[in-house]
């Protein structure tokens, strides 16, 4: 009846539902195990329902970093229009109502001047640059320096995604291991009560005994190390999200328990080099320092200037004559001292470092990308391993436990080391699937797709 009980419990354990259940997390357990308090004790009562995507959203509007360069996009508009306004027209407007005395000479050793009058001068100025090809690059130069604050916002949405990506994989990680360590438990609290009654039958020994409640206190402490383990990187995602932490959490996702096809290392990389922002934000940025380098070379032209002036000058406001002023200049670099030189040698210097940072940003790319892919076939391989192991530990424990109980002079020492053998194959197997499914976050993030993951 005992090797029929033994067989019953390892036909349980072996089932794929139940081996996929010891891996995957156990969501409604996990609700259960200690909900957060707010910070005035109040304990939620409803949690806050979140997949991966659902945190990656989430941390797009709330990241403080992501908001930061949101607000970057913005001064880069307020600089276009700024440098834009230097080529359009500028009108002003004056009036100008004043008392003054004139000084008018000396006459023998005494000086001479008017009596007091009044003048009254009203006026429109206008100036309007006709050709600056200074100007005309420099605003060129901003739209492109625009391009490139968007670009980086992407990338920093990007480093908010891939952060918060793998926070949601470690409370995955964190919430399988205490269905792990739960079921670490069973098995030993079972021996114990086994070694007990046969220690009442006279055939057990008094080690024995002491040796599983020794093991069984371990597995209980390394469950609650598990459970705050999981409150912590609750509170790490909820951070990285931007949310309060106060929030109670209930992760909805699951591990991946198999890896897809990845691809190639060339078509990864080229695939990365099309679509990462860091990429053509730095395309960007070289393009916008060419045409700055190009506005500081154009200063050494000729530029066209435009202006005039309308308005009423007289004694009164009401005893005025209209008079104008209208000119054309023509404005010509000579000499400033050398200023100028260093500005365009300044910008070209500017311009080669660009060129020397996109060389470090492609290089960048290209070794996240290898690494992200040795990471996921790594992780594909230990996690055939792990499964492997699994097999052969419960394997071990059914082979110890029958041995155990049909040898009335053996001791638990067999089936006890089983047990460990299933505990660390369990924890490797949980580890593996961690490892699977943070290397998808970063192949993503290194191919530029963080969009497409789920």
């Amino acid at each position: 009846m005992q090797r029929r009980w033994l067989w019953r419990r390892v036909r349980e354990i072996w089932s794929i539902g139940l081996l996929l259940g010891l891996l995957a997390p156990a969501i409604s357990d996990a609700a259960e195990l200690s909900p957060l308090a707010t910070e005035s004790g109040v304990v939620s009562l409803a949690p806050l329902q979140l997949s991966l995507r659902g945190a990656i959203d989430a941390a797009l509007g709330n990241n403080p970093n992501v908001r930061l360069y949101k607000e970057r996009i913005e001064a880069a508009r307020g600089n276009v229009m700024t440098q834009l306004g230097a080529m359009l027209p500028n009108l002003s407007g004056s009036a100008r109502q004043s008392q003054q005395t004139t000084f008018l000479g000396t006459l023998g050793l005494a000086p001479v001047r008017t009596s007091e009058f009044s003048i009254f001068d009203g006026r429109v100025n206008y100036t309007q640059n006709l050709f600056s090809l200074s100007l005309i690059q420099r605003w060129r130069s901003s739209r492109e320096a625009l391009k490139v604050a968007e670009f980086e916002s992407e990338g920093a949405k990007a480093d908010a995604m891939s952060t918060v990506g793998l926070f949601y994989m470690e409370a995955l990680k964190a919430q399988a291991t205490i269905k792990m360590r739960e079921a670490n438990q069973q098995p030993f609290t079972d021996l114990l009560a086994f070694v007990k009654r046969r220690q009442g039958g006279g055939m057990g020994t008094g080690l024995d005994t002491a040796r599983l409640e020794s093991q069984l206190e371990n597995e209980r402490q390394h469950f609650s190390i598990a459970r705050s383990d999981f409150e912590r990187a609750k509170l790490n995602l909820l951070n990285a999200m931007g949310l309060p932490l106060d929030i109670s959490l209930q992760l909805t996702d699951d591990f991946r328990l198999s890896a897809e096809r990845f691809p190639s290392v060339e078509e990864a990389i080229d695939v990365a080099i099309a679509q990462r922002p860091e990429v053509q934000a730095q395309n960007l940025r070289i393009k916008s320092t060419a045409l700055a380098f190009s506005s500081t070379v154009g200063e050494r032209l000729p530029a066209l200037v435009a202006q005039g002036d309308y308005g009423f000058i007289g004694n009164r406001v009401h005893n005025t004559l209209d008079t104008y002023n209208v000119a054309v200049l023509l404005q010509i670099p000579i000499f400033d001292g050398g200023q100028r030189e260093g500005r365009i040698r300044e910008a070209r210097s500017q311009l080669e470092q660009e060129s020397i940072r996109m060389q470090g940003v492609t290089l960048q790319v290209k070794m996240d990308v290898r690494e992200a892919l040795v990471t996921m076939a790594g992780a594909k391989d230990q996690l055939v391993i792990a499964q492997a192991g699994l097999k052969a530990s419960l394997l071990e424990l059914l082979l110890a436990r029958e041995r155990f109980a049909v040898l009335t002079s053996n001791s638990s020492l067999e089936v006890t080391n089983a047990l460990f053998s299933v505990s660390r194959a369990r924890e490797n197997a949980v580890d593996a699937l961690f490892r699977l499914n943070a290397s998808r976050v970063h192949l993503a993030r290194a191919m530029g797709e963080l969009d497409r993951i789920n």
